[in-house]
């Protein structure tokens, strides 16, 4: 076995305490237990081995990509694994154990100044910008992760797990919508086993574009770019729920000390939204969501030790 075959198969474990009363049950994906504490490993490898596979990328080529952390850190994973250079474009607006953990495996960091630490259009759009830039470089390979088709395929194989794992009883699917590569492929496989199976989307409520509302800086890290991102199918999706950026913080904590689940933000808005599912379902029944990577990604953040 060689460490990339460590990516996928985590476990999927039952909430007991943070779901009210009358409630659906709700099963969380422990994706931290992938080799970087964090679903983006399953991307990661598939954008790296397709564009191997097709002469994309050559022996010697550096990655470039542009990114909040965890897809850098994956990145910078896989690259070290298999032997290319990387060079990352992040920002201050991204915990430091991430950037700290992206230079750790080898990536080369170029830092875009952001707007008082906060995610916002422009902070994105500034970091596309450059690795756009980067990309023109001889023997360079851009994922350009928010327009790669090939991050969706990474996670069929995720989709499966939860089908197999539930033994095909999932009412319901929720998750974060970033690049919406990770809804979209698990969707697509949900719905391909069972057509009934509700998918519900998350974003942050201080910038809910996807229900045509404007963008707003947030602090959910990872997700909600300002903008519609090019991945996005609406065709897999039954609805978008928002969740403010504060709430996502409390359940973040909550899971930590109740459930004895250490995740990151955007994983306690996972829950935050699949708890309203839920109290709508009812007994019974079962929704599914990530926690989509490690608490201790978020350390020197104000969500756990920075406060």
């Amino acid at each position: 076995m060689e460490v990339l075959d460590a990516i996928g198969n985590t476990s999927l474990v039952r909430l007991r305490k943070v779901v009210p009363p009358g409630c659906a049950e709700i099963l969380v994906k422990l994706e931290w237990e992938n080799p970087t504490g964090s679903v983006k490993d399953r991307m990661a490898l598939a954008v790296i081995s397709r564009a191997e596979a097709d002469g994309r990328l050559k022996p010697g080529d550096t990655v470039v990509e542009y990114t909040g952390g965890s897809t850098g850190t994956s990145l910078a994973f896989v690259c070290a694994a298999k032997g290319y250079g990387i060079r990352i474009v992040t920002s201050d607006a991204f915990s430091k154990e991430k950037r700290d953990h992206m230079a750790a495996l080898g990536a080369e960091l170029t830092l875009v100044p952001s707007e008082g630490g906060l995610t916002t259009k422009k902070l994105i759009l500034d970091m596309i910008e450059v690795a756009r830039r980067m990309s023109r470089e001889p023997h360079t390979y851009w994922t350009d992760q928010l327009n790669n088709r090939d991050s969706i395929t990474g996670y069929h194989p995720l989709g499966e797990e939860i089908w197999s794992q539930t033994e095909g009883k999932v009412d319901a699917f929720v998750h974060c919508v970033g690049t919406a590569a990770t809804s979209r492929g698990v969707a697509t496989v949900l719905k391909r086993h069972g057509p009934e199976t509700r998918v519900v989307v998350v974003e942050p409520a201080e910038s809910s574009v996807l229900l045509g509302g404007s963008p707003g800086p947030h602090k959910i890290e990872g997700v909600g770019i300002g903008y519609v991102p090019p991945l996005w199918d609406p065709s897999v999706v039954d609805e978008v729920l928002p969740v403010k950026t504060a709430d996502a913080k409390e359940m973040a904590r909550r899971l930590a000390r109740e459930e004895a689940l250490f995740a990151g933000t955007s994983s306690g808005a996972n829950v935050v939204a699949a708890i309203e599912v839920a109290r709508r379902l009812g007994p019974g029944r079962t929704v599914v969501t990530l926690m989509g990577d490690s608490g201790l990604k978020y350390l020197s953040t104000d969500v756990f030790g920075g406060r």
